[in-house]
């Protein structure tokens, strides 16, 4: 019965990897809002997409989460081309 331990040890980390690389997978999409004041609570590092007209065409606004700071995080933006389906 030795074997049959190992490969249900086998069998949990796998899941166990699988559970993690899916959390990584979710964290890694950036939300989306219509002004900058909708943005409640942003964390280091977090990156949400402002789509509020103040970029010039093709281009969206990222604010991110850049520095930790005694008065909490402080945020950077910049803008970037926009992704998806290209409208005629």
């Amino acid at each position: 019965m030795p074997g049959n331990r190992n490969v249900l040890y086998l069998m949990i980390a796998a899941l166990l990897g699988h559970l993690a690389l899916w959390g990584f997978a979710t964290a890694a999409v950036a939300d989306q809002v219509s002004r900058e004041q909708d943005i409640v609570s942003l964390r280091l590092g977090q990156r949400v997409l402002v789509d509020d007209g103040s970029c010039p065409a093709g281009q969206i606004k990222e604010v991110w989460g850049a520095q930790m700071t005694a008065d909490g995080i402080v945020r950077a933006s910049k803008c970037i081309p926009r992704l998806g389906t290209r409208k005629r």
